[in-house]
């Protein structure tokens, strides 16, 4: 009987990520669903009051229509089967019918700096999802965590993260960056504003003083805004030509091929960060200049799903090491 392995999703980078590694696992019975929670979190999403994250709204339609059109195997919340291996991007919440399983975690991009916010989880015992991306790793839920590069394997171990349990795969999306290079976007030479949906997810953001940083990073340069995916255009179209009305706005498109033509990214710490990083782009954001170097992501010509698909294999055959106590909830 072949291993049978469930895909927990997410936002589309999760999800594309998740078929990657799936492809290098033809001989496995991998199933798909989008990602799902219990208890009062549910019933939240139930509601509509989570569409602004990965349970719903635009996230979850993002990622159901690419599974559609892939003609995945979709199994949502993981009920029709006993799985041998859980593979998911996110540990910030831990689905029940999960836990107890071998989970391959792997990371999906940048990680939120640690802050008052996250201390105050960490202090009171709160659930993990209300540190955000800052908190990953912590749930010690897994068996291995696949990361991006060394420098994040030292981060992730700064943050409490337990360093036996990381594996340094390097993360598709993220490893083969040059390949955008070759493209066809019109424009080059420009500096480019990647911007944030931190607004849509309730934390705070000055937009009028992002904009004008990135006019005055531009210094008379052609500057360009590409809008994040997730947050309300109509805002922040109306921002940008107040503040920047030379500026060119981009509400979709291949936003690896505007960062490779680009001359310097401005951002926050999205997770385009990487893409910069890996391109040797100049990058102006809410990182440490000294640390970003390290940051970057191994470049090892899109052979990441590969890497992560053997670590999936290893685990399938290796017996279920002592479960490990969580950091906090969720």
């Amino acid at each position: 009987m072949k291993p049978k392995i469930l895909f927990i999703c997410g936002t589309l980078n999760q999800t594309t990520i998740n078929y990657q590694i799936a492809q290098h696992l033809r001989d496995c019975d991998c199933y798909y669903t989008p990602f799902y929670s219990d208890g009062v979190v549910d019933a939240l999403a139930s509601t509509g009051l989570l569409d602004f994250s990965i349970l719903g709204g635009r996230p979850r339609a993002s990622t159901e229509a690419f599974l559609a059109r892939q003609r995945c195997a979709v199994d949502f919340r993981g009920t029709q089967h006993d799985y041998d291996l859980v593979v998911t991007c996110t540990d910030l919440i831990v689905p029940n019918n999960v836990r107890g399983k071998k989970i391959i975690l792997v990371q999906e991009g940048m990680v939120d700096p640690q802050n008052w916010r996250i201390n105050l989880v960490r202090t009171l015992q709160l659930p993990r999802y209300l540190g955000n991306t800052a908190m990953a790793g912590l749930s010690h839920a897994y068996v291995a965590f696949c990361v991006a590069s060394d420098g994040f394997r030292k981060l992730f171990m700064r943050n409490g993260v337990d360093p036996e349990r990381m594996v340094v795969t390097g993360i598709p999306n993220f490893d083969d960056v040059g390949a955008a290079f070759d493209n066809d976007f019109p424009f080059h030479g420009y500096v480019l504003a990647a911007t944030s949906h931190l607004r849509e997810t309730f934390k705070y953001e000055n937009r009028k003083a992002f904009i004008k940083e990135t006019v005055d990073i531009a210094d008379g340069r052609q500057v360009i805004f590409k809008l994040h995916p997730n947050e309300r255009f109509d805002r922040a179209v109306a921002e940008i030509e107040r503040y920047a009305p030379d500026a060119l706005i981009f509400t979709n498109g291949n936003t690896n091929h505007m960062i490779a033509n680009c001359e310097a990214m401005v951002t926050r710490y999205s997770s385009v960060l990487l893409v910069a990083l890996g391109m040797g782009k100049r990058v102006y954001c809410d990182i440490e200049d000294e640390l970003l170097p390290e940051l970057a992501p191994i470049q090892n010509g899109g052979t990441s799903a590969r890497r992560i698909a053997e670590v999936c294999r290893h685990h399938l055959a290796a017996p279920m090491p002592q479960p490990r106590e969580t950091v906090c909830v969720g």
